[in-house]
């Protein structure tokens, strides 16, 4: 039975929650998990960066697009290897056993790839959902990728749809409920720092409570 504290991120895409995961790791001292499970699960199933990450977090969102507009990408899809597993259940599969891994051996913040539910049987989970208004998260996206307004709403509406059917389908609960979460944070209202610094709190009262 692991004593050290957990936390995961769900997040809605443009809200903030891979900052706040980033700067939570960097004061808590303990490793973020997030992008490098990709690469992790990528290595260990031998395959390319590209195509883990092309089928990351994605169940059918992207799938349905690239077979309806015929692209190659369907290829990637719908690649099994000789049991004839699709890549994209072999991506979450090996995901997942990197994540109760990485768990079993250390503190750590996972954010995404349903890391709540893959830990579920662990007590000492902190899970949380990062969210924000609207109008927060398109400006954030605007800067980040460099891109127009209107690119920048397409680009959430996309992520949020294929976080929101990925998570649903391979947890059967519903994405961002408060059902499915510890707590949730509106990084409009608190601020990335405020979101940090709450989150800190909460860490550092529910480990303590854990080591005595």
């Amino acid at each position: 039975m692991m004593n050290h504290t957990i936390i995961t991120i769900g997040r809605q895409f443009g809200s903030g929650g891979h900052e706040v995961g980033n700067r939570l790791a960097e004061r808590l001292d303990i490793p973020l998990y997030d992008h490098n499970l990709i690469r992790m699960a990528a290595q260990e199933l031998r395959i390319s960066n590209e195509d883990a990450t092309k089928v990351d977090e994605t169940v059918l969102g992207r799938f349905l697009s690239a077979y309806a507009s015929g692209s190659a990408e369907y290829r990637v899809f719908v690649t099994s290897d000789e049991s004839g597993v699709p890549l994209t259940d072999r991506i979450y599969e090996r995901q997942s056993a990197i994540i109760r891994k990485l768990a079993e051996q250390g503190p750590g913040i996972f954010v995404g790839r349903c890391a709540d539910y893959v830990l579920g049987d662990y007590s000492n989970c902190i899970n949380t959902f990062i969210y924000a208004y609207r109008d927060d998260r398109v400006r954030r996206i605007m800067k980040l990728y460099q891109m127009e307004e209107r690119k920048a709403k397409e680009k959430i509406r996309k992520t949020d749809r294929e976080r929101k059917l990925y998570y649903e389908a391979r947890t059967g609960r519903e994405w961002g409920s408060i059902e499915a979460n510890s707590m949730m944070f509106n990084v409009s209202l608190l601020g990335i720092d405020g979101t940090v610094d709450a989150l800190e709190a909460i860490y550092r009262k529910w480990d303590s409570r854990n080591r005595e």
